[in-house]
């Protein structure tokens, strides 16, 4: 079995999906690029080389360079998926919510209902969330609780190259709108992804690491530091469960809820600001359907609420670490009613 990273899954699972399926498209701003220049007929594939050499197989009536404009493509995706395409529209930064929010929450998240049930709308709208690569306010947010809270979309946040893999196979083929969220940070995390197809439904976490003292539930980037902090603290004796629900929206509240009755204690591990977030949400969800079982509060680690600082000092201590993650740890082991 060969190890992958996060980049080379992208770009080999949208090149089989688009073998396979001729109706598959790929749509964004320059993911064929290099038009009228002589040469091969090949470009970078985006902004981060996920889709390099799928024009050359392709052609550019498949792989479509797109407008500056996320308004205008994001729509056209929409459009495509309720005629018999199924559009992978590439957002590059998600930090371009704003611009084409209307055509998410307003259009393709409506469709089937407003539609009577009757209109599919199978479109993966890929996209890049998360601080750390020194891009500014405006390209280092994770605005993934703003489109989970949206009825009508799915919401995936895969961690690993493996489950990248899995998720972006059931994104394809679902007949609704997915938002398919990858960290800045992890393109180049590798581990061995089996060459075959598979599968991995949405709305069924992952159990990361067994523990009973306390559950641990972490998003994306953070769940490699809530792995690290449950190793280093299991040579102490203090057994830590980490859950990556792999998507938002569907939610596995089950899995949660069936930890924390067993751990009586949880810590959510989210980059996004805390307020109105998706730690906030799974906090609400444990108090009112497993508080009998918590002995001690529940407690998020988030970034701060504040935009995200240019200075690389500052950038770092407001993304979410491990040893916030540890402090908080030990602060729900160490409470006493």
């Amino acid at each position: 079995m060969a190890k992958k990273t996060i980049r080379e899954v992208i770009h080999d699972t949208v090149q089989s999906e688009m073998r396979r399926d001729p109706n598959v498209i790929l749509m964004g701003e320059d993911v064929a690029g290099g038009a009228g220049c002589s040469g091969e007929d090949d470009a970078f594939g985006g902004a981060f080389g996920f889709y390099k050499g799928l024009v050359g197989e392709f052609g550019r009536g498949r792989i479509i360079d797109t407008p500056i404009s996320e308004a205008a493509y994001i729509g056209a995706a929409a459009g495509a998926a309720m005629t018999g395409l199924r559009p992978i529209a590439d957002l590059q930064f998600f930090d371009f919510l704003g611009v084409c929010f209307d055509q998410i929450y307003n259009q393709m998240a409506k469709f089937r209902y407003m539609f009577g049930g009757k209109s599919d709308t199978p479109l993966v709208i890929l996209s890049l969330v998360g601080a750390g690569l020194r891009c500014g306010a405006q390209h280092s947010q994770s605005l993934h609780p703003q489109v989970t809270a949206v009825p009508g979309l799915k919401v995936v946040m895969p961690e690993n190259a493996y489950d990248t893999k899995g998720l972006l196979l059931t994104a394809i083929r679902d007949d609704d709108p997915v938002i398919f969220l990858l960290h800045k940070l992890q393109f180049e995390n590798a581990c061995e992804v089996p060459d075959e197809e598979y599968l991995i439904p949405f709305g069924e976490a992952s159990f990361v690491r067994e523990g009973t003292d306390v559950t641990v539930v972490a998003f994306s980037a953070m769940v490699a530091k809530a792995v690290a902090v449950a190793d280093r603290l299991r040579e102490e004796g203090i057994s830590v469960e980490v859950i990556d629900p792999r998507t938002t929206s569907p939610l596995d509240e089950e899995a949660i809820l069936e930890s924390v009755e067993m751990t009586g204690r949880l810590v959510v591990v989210d980059e996004a600001w805390e307020r109105c977030s998706v730690a906030a949400d799974i906090s609400s969800i444990v108090a009112r359907k497993a508080f009998g079982a918590l002995q001690a509060p529940i407690m998020t680690v988030t970034a701060p609420h504040t935009p995200a600082p240019f200075s690389p000092v500052l950038e770092d201590l407001y993304i979410p670490g491990e040893d916030d993650i540890e402090s908080a740890i030990r602060e729900v082991i160490a409470y006493r009613r």
